[in-house]
């Protein structure tokens, strides 16, 4: 498949999500109708370096296909150049350049068994355009879990609107769990929460995303209850 051409992107509307991380929405104007796959992710080519690929950085689509504005969800990284630049640089109006979409972290044409979605972080963001794509169109599905896993309720991200979701998808569990704070909520890492919930070992697809520690664990932990590595989708972040 052909790379895609990069283009102009202007961006419309930021807003802080935490502390550290912001929404960004930018618009194509050279393309009428973006379309791409939920769960699928763009690059920006940023001026940081004189190199090509030392200038890429690369983020999933958090938002849904409809029309040409997509949404980004970007934290901060410290000593990262890239979102230091975002920072320090882009406001409403800014330019960039980016191309997209790209990437097989996709739902499967016919989804026949449970899912589950793991995620740290911004790693949250392709399962949010997959929830919302699910919603408006009606996908037929079995169970679905969002586990997403941060430090403190401070680092909660789109947490409102998951929680809300659950009454629009039937069989959708939202499940948040902080491993540094005590809350009225689930607490620890992500991996007691989707062992418990698979200990009858039902057909299962996992869909893993943020950093690679907590996937390569989850990738072990998974198999060892008993999966096949080929029910496992990744997109790693660092």
């Amino acid at each position: 498949m052909a790379v895609p051409l990069w283009q102009k992107g202007i961006v419309t509307k930021i807003e802080d999500e935490t502390y550290n991380t912001k929404r960004f929405w930018i618009e194509l104007p050279e393309t009428p109708s973006f379309n791409f796959t939920p769960g699928q992710f763009v690059t920006l080519d940023l001026p940081i370096h004189d190199k090509p690929n030392k200038r890429w950085r690369s983020y999933s689509i958090a938002s849904w296909p409809d029309g040409n504005v997509i949404e980004l969800l970007i934290v901060l990284l410290e000593g990262g150049a890239g979102t230091t630049w975002i920072w320090n640089n882009v406001t409403v109006g800014s330019e960039l350049t980016l191309r997209g979409p790209q990437g097989v972290f996709t739902l499967p044409d016919e989804i026949d068994k449970d899912l589950f979605f793991i995620c740290t972080g911004t790693g949250i963001a392709p399962f949010r355009s997959m929830l919302n794509h699910m919603r408006l169109h009606n996908v037929p599905h079995k169970n679905i879990y969002l586990i997403f896993g941060t430090r403190a309720q401070r680092d909660l991200l789109y947490h409102q609107e998951l929680k809300e979701l659950q009454k629009d998808i039937e069989g959708f569990q939202f499940i948040p769990t902080l491993s540094r704070e005590q809350w009225d909520g689930c607490c620890g890492y992500v991996h007691a929460v989707y062992e418990k919930l698979c200990e009858q070992k039902q057909p299962a697809q996992f869909y893993l995303c943020g950093w690679k520690a907590m996937i390569d664990e989850a990738r072990k932990r998974i198999v060892d209850l008993g999966y096949d590595k080929k029910a496992i989708h990744l997109e790693l972040y660092g």
